[in-house]
């Protein structure tokens, strides 16, 4: 028959203390201003939004496709069916001499139910 190894008093002591890890809500609390940057219109945007009503924006690198999917909502008071994210990165430029990097960013393509439009112009 098996027997338990002996465990030190300081180590069991500090198990019995041990409390389980709980943990609030994932992500940060972004306003809706604060999630959409800013509206791309590009020649391929302004087709998809009149062929497939779906409409592209700069947004927030740290925002979910439901902190999106709830600011476009709350913003321009539409029915949203669904949300597309892509994480850019950024190109490479020269500057003078030297060769940067423009800075990463996201970007999202939002599909809106049939009746609903946002017009920007």
């Amino acid at each position: 028959m098996a027997t338990t190894r002996p465990h030190p008093k300081k180590y069991v002591r500090r198990l019995e203390r041990r409390k389980p890890c709980v943990h609030g809500e994932a992500g940060l609390d972004l306003r809706p201003y604060q999630v959409i940057l800013r509206p791309l219109v590009t020649e391929k945007g302004t087709h998809q939004s009149t062929r497939y009503n779906a409409y592209t924006f700069q947004v927030n690198p740290i925002a979910t496709k439901s902190q999106i999917k709830a600011a476009i909502e709350e913003l321009f008071n539409v029915k949203v069916e669904g949300v597309r994210t892509q994480n850019r990165h950024g190109k490479t430029r020269r500057f003078q001499q030297r060769v940067g990097v423009l800075p990463r960013w996201k970007k999202a393509i939002i599909t809106l139910s049939g009746e609903d439009k946002i017009e920007f112009f």
